[in-house]
């Protein structure tokens, strides 16, 4: 599935949705608890996370330390905010 960008839209809301929600563990991708549980794409295919939707049904529902988001995001922010984490991943986190 991939996310419109009709000017970028997507991918800026995205980001802020990430940068709201996310950042805080997943700076740059990364993870402050868990270093190996991060959102490189290296990391993301090791773990079978590299669709969207996998991604959406790991913000949605949470796992371990992750908290479930689906009280707190609309499920189009979940899945802007899952195929923003993916497109990033793809380009390393510039």
């Amino acid at each position: 599935m991939k996310m419109p960008t009709v000017l970028g839209v997507e991918t800026t809301k995205g980001g802020e949705l990430f940068q709201i929600h996310c950042a805080g563990c997943h700076a740059n991708g990364g993870n402050i608890v868990r270093r190996w549980k991060n959102l490189k794409i290296r990391t993301l295919k090791k773990n079978k996370l590299d669709s969207v939707e996998a991604i959406a049904s790991l913000v949605k529902n949470g796992k371990n330390n992750m908290s479930s988001y689906q009280d707190r995001l609309t499920p189009a922010e979940i899945e802007t905010v899952s195929a923003y984490v993916l497109q990033q991943a793809e380009n390393g986190w510039h």
